[in-house]
């Protein structure tokens, strides 16, 4: 339980915290030193991040099933404590107690600590027989799990059927409850058509599961052959398929509200948004121009330090620069250089073989 407690709340902080890591080290590796990265609100960075968040959910959302399916291998089930077939008819039930019953009994153990243990081991295998050589029994148990045990009123399979959708219309009702009721408060509005759809098909599988006497073809036909063919996981039992669809159902809803911002379509026009990134880019000009400028002063006061305080410095060195800038600027004028290069040429015409000329 606690366990799927946090993997929810890691919905709330993980996604985005993982996409800023991985966008990062992205940019590390594509980008060679000393390039220019993409900058935060640019269209190439906001593409990249979008690109980044999507793997992230899938990826995140397939490790929480895989969260759900290693905790139920581990809880396991009393088709794996007797190390049987879930085929398996109740004389084998019997003999391969009988067996665990003579290596793995109470008295057997020889201090008070192993003592324990084996009590512990040894109630759970006679759980374990008692309910798979009692066919209603069985039949509750593949269904709603080791919650059967609990169930003493119930003694038919109708019985069963009763207690255990009492026990899952609250789920069902209160998620249906909750879905509208965000919806009218405007969340959820994104993917809402397949959010409902998935949510009718669970019901149903779920239904289908519980109220038949044979087991989903889904099982018996695709899960299970996959699994027992291509991997070494064990056989999944109707209340652990149950469990993972109810998990994957509502992750997955986790998962759209993650996404719907990615793929909502914006209320503002793209004259809006490049407007805006028309003003963060005259802003950061502005800003380097203000740095420049205080940059400036600094070194400036720098150089004026030595003659602070010296008012005939300060007068040479305002005459200096005042000479400096007249004499460049007309030496800068066009029409100043044309006219001296007009006297210089008509010297030039009087002047001896081999005189050197006056610069300008």
């Amino acid at each position: 339980m606690s366990s799927s407690i946090l993997s929810y709340v890691g919905w709330t902080f993980l996604p985005n915290l993982v996409t800023g890591w991985v966008q990062s080290i992205y940019y590390g590796i594509t980008i060679r030193a000393g390039d220019p990265k993409p900058q935060p609100g640019t269209p190439r960075y906001i593409k990249h991040r979008q690109r980044i968040h999507i793997a992230v959910i899938l990826i995140y959302l397939l490790y929480t099933i895989y969260e759900a399916d290693y905790t139920l291998r581990q809880e396991g089930d009393f088709y794996q404590d007797l190390d049987l077939p879930v085929d398996v008819d109740e004389k084998k039930v019997k003999a391969r107690f009988r067996r665990l019953a003579a290596i793995y009994h109470p008295d057997k153990a020889v201090n008070p600590e192993e003592y324990a243990n084996a009590e512990i081991y040894f109630v759970k295998l006679k759980s374990a027989q008692d309910t798979l050589t009692d066919t209603t029994r069985r039949w509750a148990y593949e269904r709603f799990g080791p919650d059967v045990l609990t169930w003493q009123h119930a003694s038919s399979i109708r019985d069963y059927i009763l207690v255990g959708l009492q026990t899952v219309a609250p789920l069902y009702g209160g998620s249906i409850a909750i879905m509208i009721l965000l919806g009218l408060f405007g969340y959820l509005q994104w993917g809402r058509y397949w959010r409902y759809l998935i949510f009718a098909c669970l019901a149903l599988v779920e239904y289908h599961t519980l109220s038949r006497p044979y087991w989903s073809p889904i099982l018996t036909k695709v899960v299970n052959p996959f699994l027992t063919t291509f991997t070494s996981h064990p056989p999944i039992l109707p209340f652990q398929f149950l469990a993972l669809a109810h998990k994957a159902t509502f992750t997955f809803f986790i998962a759209l509200g993650q996404l719907s911002p990615l793929f909502a379509p914006q209320d503002r026009p793209a004259t809006n948004s490049s407007a805006a990134l028309d003003d963060q880019h005259l802003e950061r000009l502005e800003q380097m121009a203000q740095s420049s400028e205080i940059e400036t002063q600094r070194l400036l006061a720098l150089e004026m330090a030595p003659i602070v305080g010296d008012e005939a410095g300060q007068n040479d060195l305002k005459g200096r620069v005042r000479e400096w800038l007249v004499q460049n600027t007309i030496r800068a004028d066009p029409e100043v250089r044309d006219a001296m290069g007009r006297a210089m040429a008509k010297r030039r015409m009087g002047a001896p073989s081999g005189a050197r000329p006056i610069a300008i």
